[in-house]
């Protein structure tokens, strides 16, 4: 969370903009009709919501929504300016001009149809053995999509300091076991589209209408096997269970569903002595299940998910039967987002930092840079303040406490160091086929890593990501330039809206570090014990009323929101919260209490400001959607469940018993 602490610093803004022409809040996204001591989220955010309904491409718009589209509109502009004069052939200009270009002409797309895709589909087709199979799944995990599982190269969670191949559970499109597996009446109906989009696809590709009703039977049978394998998402959060190290000889001997040795050549798979297989019963069950399930069977699944990936990037048929699956059916769109859009995006995916950087260079300059690392040393200051005054924990613990919060990699706006896209080649022969040479690329960076030291220097987010992120096993938080604008950080807001905004991002990613997956890494970044047992009852203890209280919260009809798997975003915001206002406090030491504004305290103004980051309308399927397959809760909770648990909150809005917002102190909880 951003807060300009104890180091003197005011905010003053970041040197792009002296005037945003923004007002720190805006008067309008109130809904007056509505007590702050009923319904805080409404009361802020009411008015917002009024005046900013759904339209027909979105199944959620909200303040990263508005922020992120406002973003868009400045990355298409970049785009322009490349069109506006000839672009050296090969350059980073020229590749992006192309990709972007290629994913628009919806006529030369349409002429193609499935002709993109044909060829591997048919190699898949023409596989007939084992080992030509093991080939087509190191292929399609190489260029296309990830069949049964998904691996990467990482950090190992207890040599932080090597990258290790990591192996995971996945294989399944509706993204998540649930869907299924459940037999309520909505998963059922997106049970049913998804059947219908399984068979559209093969038939787009060609299938007959006998060919495609079988193949697609095989795929949804096969993927409901692979769901009853998965663990549910709860357990993939638990990192001790998550961290299974083993030789790579035991690992591909002991899950015999593919020739290992095939698939290695296949992906480049070839420094690992050892890997991490993440969901241990995942493999167990999938090796059962794939050694009762024919080569043909097999073939027409592995059809099936490449068609899948590749839809979005083929004809017109083929973007509408995607979207009226993953747009309409499981989120509730109405509308797909323009052309220009989606394009944009495979920019963006495919060439982050190339475009990354012309992004920095036109809109965040490093004066701006410069200023947002003094609010973080001073947010880390609050923070380490509360860690003291921690009634709960051992000085035992808080002096290891104190050792990881101290030594954060903190980043900021952009990387030192920009990716090369050289070997990336852009031809103007389909999108599907430069979609393809994009993963290709991507993978063979990332391969790169194999055996090799954590470059800790890397980014995971591009710098035009409206978002920020903690990385454990670097123990680093990273916002990037795009997040750093109203009404996230406003130069021309007060303190108190801008720690309320800013602030509390920045205290959430920092406590991301202690909360119930972070905190079981020490400061460099390893799974290790450095709790005492007595402490890491005691903080289990605080984190079970956390999930307790938030599994009560009814998000829509019947269903209630998940506690234990939202568990760490419900504590960061928490912690943001009490960390970024500890640090504004600290800015008020020795002077007066600032004058009211619009009527408002300072204090009513951090929690106005905070509030008003969460203001979103979703649709109902999204919010089921979400609730299966999302860590953080919906806006609504981020600040209505978060403040109920805040003791200043209450003295700000003279909050009572009996008022709607009220909760006994004794069932408060707060942990950081």
């Amino acid at each position: 969370m951003i807060t300009i602490g104890i180091a003197a610093l005011a905010l003053t803004g970041c040197a792009q903009s002296k005037d945003t022409g923004k007002p720190a809040i805006d008067l309008a996204n109130f809904d007056n009709s509505v007590s702050p001591k009923e319904d805080f989220y409404q009361y802020a955010c009411g008015g917002w919501m009024e005046a900013n309904p759904l339209t027909a491409e979105y199944a959620r718009y909200g303040i990263f929504d508005q922020l992120d589209k406002e973003n868009q509109e400045k990355l298409k502009a970049l785009i322009e300016e490349l069109n506006s004069k000839p672009q050296e052939e090969g350059s980073v200009g020229a590749k992006i001009q192309m990709m972007y270009a290629m994913g628009l002409d919806s006529l030369k797309r349409n002429a193609d149809g499935a002709a993109p895709v044909m060829e591997q589909l048919e190699a898949i087709k023409a596989v007939s053995d084992e080992k030509e199979l093991s080939a087509m799944i190191g292929k399609m995990h190489v260029e296309s999509a990830s069949p049964f599982f998904g691996f990467y190269i990482g950090a190992d969670e207890k040599n932080s300091t090597m990258n290790l191949l990591q192996f995971f559970q996945g294989g399944i499109s509706m993204g998540d076991r649930d869907y299924y597996l459940l037999d309520d009446e909505n998963t059922v109906k997106i049970r049913d589209a998804y059947k219908v989009y399984v068979n559209r696809l093969f038939t787009l590709a060609g299938y007959s209408a006998e060919e495609a009703a079988e193949a697609a039977k095989t795929v949804i049978d096969l993927e409901t096997e692979i769901a009853k394998v998965s663990v549910d998402r709860a357990t993939r959060r638990d990192v001790h269970k998550n961290y299974n190290k083993m030789t790579v000889k035991e690992f591909t001997s002991r899950f015999d569903f593919i020739d290992w040795e095939v698939f290695f050549k296949e992906t480049g798979i070839c420094k690992s002595e050892e890997l991490n297989a993440s969901q241990v019963t995942f493999f167990e069950g999938l090796t059962k299940l794939l050694k009762n399930v024919s080569l043909e069977d097999q073939k027409d699944y592995l059809a099936f998910k490449l068609l899948n990936s590749a839809a979005n990037y083929l004809s017109d048929d083929f973007v509408n039967a995607s979207f009226d699956f993953y747009g309409k059916a499981l989120q509730g769109k109405e509308e797909n987002q323009p052309r220009w859009k989606s394009s944009l995006a495979v920019v963006n995916r495919s060439l982050a930092e190339a475009f990354g950087q012309m992004y920095v260079e036109k809109y965040f300059p490093a004066s701006s840079k410069e200023k947002m690392l003094e609010m973080v040393a001073n947010l880390q200051t609050a923070l380490g303040e509360r860690i003291d005054a921690l009634e709960w924990m051992s000085d035992e613990t808080k002096a290891k406490a104190q050792e990881k919060l101290g030594t954060f990699i903190v980043k900021v706006g952009y990387p030192d160091k920009w990716k090369d896209y050289t070997a990336l080649e852009i031809k103007d022969d389909s999108y599907w086929a430069n979609i393809c040479r994009a993963n290709v690329f991507a993978h063979k960076d990332m391969m790169e890593d194999e055996g090799q030291p954590v470059d800790r220097t890397e980014w995971g987010m591009s710098p035009q990501t409206v978002n920020a992120y903690y990385n454990p096993t670097t123990n680093e938080i990273c916002f990037p330039a795009a997040i750093l604008q109203p009404p996230f950080f406003n130069p021309d807001a007060d303190d108190a809206v801008n720690y309320g905004g800013i602030g509390v991002v920045i205290g959430h990613e920092m406590t991301h570090g202690f909360d119930d997956q972070g905190r079981n890494y020490d400061k460099d970044g390893n799974i290790s014990a450095w709790w005492t047992k007595e402490d890491e009852e005691k903080f289990n203890e605080r984190a079970k009323v956390l999930v307790e209280q938030y599994d009560k919260i009814i998000v829509l009809d019947t269903l209630h929101a998940d506690g234990s798997y939202t568990l760490g975003e419900n504590i960061a915001d928490q912690g943001g919260l009490l960390v970024a206002h500890q640090a504004y406090m600290n800015t008020l030491k020795g002077k007066e209490t600032p004058a009211d504004i619009d009527g408002f305290t300072h204090n009513q103004r951090f929690y106005i400001g905070y509030a008003n980051l969460w203001a979103q309308n979703v649709r109902p399927q999204e919010i089921m959607r979400r609730t299966k397959t999302d860590v953080h809760s919906l806006g609504k909770w981020r600040v209505n469940a978060a403040l109920k648990n805040i003791d200043d909150f209450y003295t700000a809005f003279d909050i009572k018993e009996g008022d709607a917002m009220f909760m006994a102190p004794e069932e408060r909880i707060n942990i950081w």
